[in-house]
């Protein structure tokens, strides 16, 4: 007698499928195999499951990937889902089948030991560790999603996809975090010099704006206000102007404010006509990001030039300065300059309660005077002195 088969599979791409009704419910999923009496184990185990929860209200046991693959599907107009599905993906290759009930400190331990760990790529190049700070952002989304699954995600019989989320540890930060580094005269001098034409006219409008980075690549010119009544423009960025992704939007959600001292209203000035939308444009369009090979290469040669000239080896902060770093200089040369913190905080773009979007055109006269205290270009600006351990 032939052996009965059982119905509801079917083979795409070589792997076996199931679609099949079961008491008016559809399950259809793959059972990622190619072997059919597997294949039919599996539905077999599946059915046996579905009949347990019906007759018997025993809970499905649920997935990790399960959990972050409807975390990626409900949240997919959120601005950072892009980071988010990065790092689920990291994350996968060590939680992907375990139940949510097993996630926890010793699930994660092999993926915060694998991330910590320096590695040789197929094509010799050395991958570098992560940062602590990566490795906990990667913790958060696990967080993030483990309250989903406790706190809203309901089954059928509105049961939560999890009873409670344990206590995850996350990996020591102040220590292991690179502190910022503001530039000197003498340092962002030398440094300026080696930057491409592009980059050097970005990093000196950066330098006097506070500007972050994706705010001077994707600045546009239909930001730009002209106010009569002081003889100046300003830009105001849209709190949802994008940045590098999509929807990205400014950091605070606040409209940005961007003041212009003598050296930055000289700099747009220079830069009218290249493009009709972009401020900063570059091979006729807007640059992604000025943290390029450039800007590394220019960094490292700046940092010789300086050991030479001085003798001692340059700071490790001025061997790997970031471009985040110019906005630092700019907010401690305003602090040196004897700017207040309220307008520091406008100036800079920082959520501040006491300012409002609107500004009447002596306000923002004042603000220009402050951004003027450190519109100099060399030493000639204000005295700012930072203590700096000498290195060996």
């Amino acid at each position: 007698m032939a052996r009965k088969t059982i119905t509801g599979l079917s083979q795409r791409a070589g792997i076996w499928h199931i679609d099949k009704r079961v008491k008016g419910e559809r399950l259809y999923e793959s059972t990622g195999t190619s072997d059919r009496e597997e294949a039919e184990r599996y539905l077999i185990h599946r059915l046996e499951k579905l009949r347990q929860e019906k007759i018997y209200g025993v809970r499905i046991v649920r997935t990790w990937r399960e959990a972050a693959t409807r975390f990626l599907i409900e949240f997919k107009d959120q601005s950072s889902i892009k980071l988010s599905a990065h790092h689920l993906k990291d994350l996968d290759r060590f939680l992907g089948d375990l139940p949510l009930t097993h996630v926890d400190d010793r699930a994660l331990a092999p993926f915060i030991r694998d991330r910590l760990a320096e590695k040789t790529l197929p094509n010799g190049k050395i991958k570098k560790a992560v940062s602590n700070r990566t490795i906990n952002i990667s913790i958060e989304r696990v967080i993030r999603v483990l309250n989903l699954c406790a706190r809203k995600w309901r089954d059928d019989d509105r049961r939560p996809w999890l009873d409670s989320v344990p206590m995850l540890t996350k990996l020591e930060e102040k220590t292991s975090s690179r502190k910022p580094y503001p530039l000197s005269w003498e340092e962002q001098s030398i440094l300026f010099a080696e930057l491409p034409p592009h980059l050097k006219v970005m990093a000196t409008f950066k330098v006097n704006t506070g500007c972050r980075e994706q705010e001077v690549c994707k600045l546009r010119w239909d930001w730009e206000i002209q106010v009569p009544e002081i003889g100046a423009s300003v830009f105001l960025i849209p709190a949802d102007f994008g940045g590098r992704h999509e929807r990205a939007g400014v950091k605070n959600r606040d409209d940005r404010l961007v003041v212009l001292n003598s050296v930055a209203s000289s700099i747009i000035e220079k830069q009218r006509g290249l493009s009709h939308e972009w401020v900063f444009p570059y091979n006729g369009t807007a640059m992604h990001r000025m943290n390029d090979s450039a800007w590394k290469k220019a960094r490292l040669r700046a940092a010789k030039i300086w050991t030479d000239k001085n003798l001692h080896p340059a700071h490790p902060g001025y061997l790997s300065i970031r471009v985040h770093d110019l906005k630092h200089t700019f907010g401690r040369r305003l602090r040196a300059a004897g700017v207040t913190e309220e307008d520091r905080k406008a100036l800079l773009g920082h959520k501040n309660g006491s300012i409002t979007s609107h500004y009447s055109g002596a306000e923002l006269g004042q603000l220009i005077e402050s951004a003027n205290k450190v519109s100099a270009t060399d030493s000639r600006g204000p005295v700012l002195t930072i203590l700096k351990r000498r290195q060996a």
